[in-house]
């Protein structure tokens, strides 16, 4: 019986220990689990700093780039003050013709007959004033305060000694040479006598002049602020056209350049218009009997300007 007692007690013993043995090996496999860097961690375990999984994220931007929103287009170029129209019914004497260019873009709008040419008179001198200056400063030079007098003169003025002066000096035609070169435009002509005054301009290459001017090529990059400037200054009886079709408070920021002549051979005024906008260049010229005078030609280039204007 003692003997009996003795086996089951030693029986009970090793399963006891062999539990206890049991349960502290699990509580060690636990431990290594949850320890981080362990063989046995589990991948299911928060680290610190990282999500535990995909739902966790909050970012708040999506991962996929295909879902990404897409960015925001650009605003639309607002539109040019001015519409296409074939101005049909201004009840003008004799021929005329306009072009709108957009600077921004370059397209060019204008009446049917924009690719027409006449003879520039003193529009061309803006032409002039700028291949001097540009001229000057490719050679190193910077033009005295008495040349850059005359420029002023011949601009705002419109100074026809002066501006044969700066003409010869710059080789007479092949002045203009260099115009329909550099400002690449497609319909105009020199003169057949080689005078700046008959130089044959279109209306479309008008307002190409213009944003030749505006873009720096005309006068070149140290210049082309100076010529606006002189250009936005026009006074007396060139001060004319175009610009006098928009209000009072925006004219001065427009720069122009007015030619007008008699041309006795031909019994015809040629009065013609040169303006540069902030988005924009324009050009208009007409020719008419010249009984009309001046003043037909002047109203007419503000009058036609004023039909294409799309605000008041």
């Amino acid at each position: 019986m003692a003997s009996e007692r003795r086996t089951r007690g030693g029986a009970t013993s090793i399963v006891r220990t062999v539990a206890i043995a049991a349960i502290l090996i699990g509580l060690v496999l636990v431990s290594l689990r949850l320890l981080p860097g362990s063989p046995f961690e589990s991948e299911a375990a928060a680290r610190w700093g990282a999500p535990t999984g995909p739902a966790d994220r909050s970012t708040g931007a999506p991962s996929d780039r295909s879902v990404r929103p897409s960015p925001s287009p650009s605003p639309s170029l607002e539109p040019l003050p001015f519409a296409a129209d074939d101005l049909t019914d201004l009840d003008l004497d004799g021929w005329y013709a306009w072009s709108v260019l957009d600077r921004r873009t370059g397209e060019i709008i204008g009446s049917e007959n924009m690719a027409e040419t006449s003879t520039t008179a003193s529009l061309i001198k803006s032409w002039i004033v700028a291949d001097y200056l540009r001229r000057t400063a490719e050679a190193g030079r910077t033009p005295s305060d008495a040349k850059l007098a005359d420029a002023t003169k011949i601009i705002r003025d419109s100074d026809n000694t002066r501006t044969q002066q700066f003409y010869n000096s710059l080789g007479g035609s092949a002045s203009i040479k260099r115009l329909l070169s550099l400002c690449k435009l497609t319909d105009s002509s020199v003169a057949a006598d080689g005078g700046w005054s008959r130089t044959n301009l279109s209306p479309r290459d008008t307002a190409r002049l213009g944003q030749c001017i505006v873009e720096g090529r005309a006068a070149g990059p140290e210049w082309t602020e100076w010529l606006l400037n002189e250009m936005r200054l026009v006074r007396g009886a060139g001060d004319f056209g175009i610009r006098k079709a928009f209000p009072a408070a925006e004219r001065k920021t427009i720069a122009i350049k007015n030619g007008w002549v008699d041309r006795t051979r031909e019994q015809e005024n040629h009065v013609n218009c040169l303006a540069i906008g902030d988005t924009w260049t324009m050009g208009v010229m007409l020719r008419y009997p010249i009984e009309k005078g001046y003043e037909y030609g002047m109203q007419g280039c503000q009058k036609i300007t004023a039909a294409l204007l799309t605000r008041p």
